[in-house]
């Protein structure tokens, strides 16, 4: 559609002239100057000062503007400049039915890099004219083919391209410019070019969620990483900081660290890389009190956070603009009825069942956690305000989420390993020469390391010790949850390198936290494992409700057979039979030595208690040689 007026314009922040000014952080607009014409005829021209914030000025930005601090101090604010614009369009223009009238500027950066994020900042409502104006630079470069690239466009080129007379110095700064984009206009319009003003750029009036596919395809060159976010930023907040650029429907991605929790980063998409250069420039631009970092990233980034495959979780997010929020803490037996009971009338849940998805495990054990619609933003912050009420015996924390978010959570839980029972048995594949004796200390364990301890950071840690651990020697540890328990084994080469490795490196420190080193056999190793406690005086049993079968010690029949490498836990045949599992990521440091990173599970009380039963009471055990059904919660 061809508006049937254009309003030339430029929006300047004089405090900032010689600089980066329209892409610098905390760049304001100071100066509104408009001009239209009507057919071919050129309008008045207009020129309003806007009150900064802070109405400083340079002896360099007076002496180039003609503006002094005075003026611009006693200058209305944004809001009531805008206002009087709208009054001074509607008033000369006279808008009526059938009659539009749209912007067109100089570039880009007028509208989506200062007008956009300055109205945001101040919680102003810009019209609705603000979300459509044409590029002048866009527009020239269809028109005249020939001309310069448009990132060498400006209003000194094309005016001279035109052989166009440049205005007198005698029009203020912004003013003149102004004038010279009218004059171009007028000769784009008139013969012999006859151009069209058809196609304007447009300005998303908000952003959009919704789900995407890991088969999607991204464009690397639409996407980029976000750094210092607030922990308790949402998707919504990323899109306010990111105003006046268009963010593609799903594209604000927050990323999650190895908890499940904000890390204070996020991979946006863009709908195009024009959109993506200009969110580049506001690097270290500020959200609060924070400046954020913006970097280049991939599509192949992008889609590893926001990317999903389940059928179940596209069917939940289809449901277009609705506000997630996500529910952490429930108890494992809570139902759909209990959950639409706890937000109640003054908060509904869209589509009753249907805006519940509860998060599992693959075998479909609750974690705990739970996503939750509300149509509107005032149902969302009712829902918010339970953060932390009591359902049955439990608090809830609430937490605004994103898709991208749910199909983080859902990727990570619902890949993560289990060790379920077996129907065929597994044969050995670990060589003989690595099966360690169970009554030589050898190993040795490491307590209390930072949960995002790395093979690396360990290696690093032992120092000298780091080149006698033995092939497939390094065993890092889970919990039943899957997520890192900060201890790990460590198997050496010998009970003396073992001895030495443990009362040099004892609360050494690893990331400003002291680890606890103590020396143990395969046998402890295995033993702990399993459930019990290992300390300097030596092994503890299990937890377990059933004291008359606390014996006084305990003996490990010799392995029978050795456990897959895959499964990484050196334990007898009759403690576990694990299924076989992807092989695992393998380091090789500078020694050339082979390390691999495993992991194990420990199991649970139940599971414990059918061991020690089995171990008293042999062949009496409910559970036919301990192959465990997979850890339990």
């Amino acid at each position: 559609m061809t508006p049937s007026l254009l309003v030339t314009a430029a929006a300047l922040d004089v405090r900032r002239i010689g600089f980066a000014g329209l892409n610098s952080d905390g760049c304001e607009c100071s100066v509104i100057d408009f001009s239209k014409w009507v057919g071919l005829q050129l309008g008045h021209l207009h020129d309003v000062l806007v009150r900064p914030d802070h109405p400083e000025l340079t002896a360099e930005c007076q002496e180039i503007t003609q503006v002094d601090v005075e003026s611009l101090a006693l200058a209305p604010p944004l809001e009531q400049a805008l206002r009087q614009f709208n009054q001074s369009v509607s008033n000369e223009l006279n808008i009526g039915v059938g009659t539009s009238f749209c912007f067109c500027t100089d570039g880009q950066l007028h509208i989506r890099q200062v007008l956009h994020p300055e109205a945001s900042k101040k919680n102003i409502l810009l019209p609705e004219c603000f979300y459509s104006f044409f590029d002048l630079r866009k527009e020239f470069k269809k028109c005249c083919p020939g001309s310069p690239e448009v990132s060498k466009l400006d209003v000194v080129a094309m005016t001279e391209y035109l052989n166009l007379d440049k205005n007198s110095p005698a029009f203020p700064y912004g003013a003149s410019q102004v004038e010279d984009m009218g004059n171009i206009i007028l000769r784009l319009i008139s013969e012999p070019y006859n151009h069209q003003f058809s196609d304007p750029e447009r300005v998303n009036y908000k952003f959009e969620s919704g789900p995407c596919s890991k088969m999607e395809l991204v464009d690397d060159n639409a996407v980029i990483r976000a750094r210092g976010l607030p922990w308790q930023s949402s998707d919504q907040d990323i899109a306010r900081f990111f105003k006046g650029l268009n963010i593609a429907k799903g594209g604000a991605a927050l990323c999650l660290n190895a908890q499940g929790r904000r890390n204070g980063e996020a991979l946006v998409r863009f709908v195009s890389e024009e959109h993506r250069d200009l969110a580049l420039q506001r690097h270290k631009h500020h959200m609060g009190n924070r400046y954020i970092e913006v970097y280049k990233a991939t599509g192949e980034d992008f889609l590893k956070i926001a990317g999903g495959t389940s059928n179940e979780v596209a069917q939940f997010l289809s449901k277009e603009n609705q506000v997630i929020v996500r529910m952490r803490g429930l108890p494992f037996n809570v139902t759909t009825e209990e959950v639409l009971t706890f937000f109640g009338q003054h908060c509904p849940v869209t589509g009753g069942k249907e805006g519940v998805l509860f998060v599992t495990y693959p075998d479909s054990r609750p974690t705990g956690d739970a996503f939750v619609l509300f149509a509107c933003e005032e149902y969302a912050q009712n829902a918010l305000k339970k953060h932390k009420d009591l359902l049955g015996k439990r608090y809830i924390e609430l937490f605004r989420s994103t898709a991208a978010e749910v199909q983080q959570v859902l990727n990570r839980y619902s890949s993560t390993p289990l060790i379920p029972l077996p129907t065929p048995p597994i044969l050995p594949v670990l060589p003989q020469q690595f099966v360690p004796p169970t009554n030589i200390r050898d190993c040795i364990r490491l307590r209390g390391l930072p949960y995002a301890a790395t093979i690396e950071d360990i290696l690093e840690f032992l120092g000298e010790f780091s080149t006698d651990i033995r092939t497939h020697g390094v065993h890092m540890v889970l919990n039943h949850q899957g997520r890192p328990s900060g201890d790990a084994f460590i198997q050496m080469k010998s009970a003396d390198r073992a001895f030495l490795a443990a009362q040099k490196c004892h609360k050494k420190t690893m990331k400003d936290r002291y680890v606890e080193v103590f020396q143990c056999s395969a046998e402890e190793m295995n033993f702990v494992l399993m459930g019990g406690t290992l300390n300097r005086n030596g092994l503890s049993p299990p937890p377990c409700k059933l004291p008359c079968l606390s014996p006084p010690s305990y003996s490990f029949p010799a392995p029978a057979a050795v456990m897959p490498t895959e499964a990484a836990l050196y334990q007898p045949s009759m403690l576990l039979n694990p299924r076989t599992l992807q092989p695992s990521t393998a380091y090789y440091p500078a020694g050339a030595q082979l390390f691999m990173n495993y992991t194990a599970y420990y199991p649970s009380m139940q599971q414990r208690m059918d061991l020690y039963t089995q171990m008293i009471l042999p062949g009496q055990c409910p559970k036919n040689g301990f192959a465990f059904k997979g850890p339990s919660s």
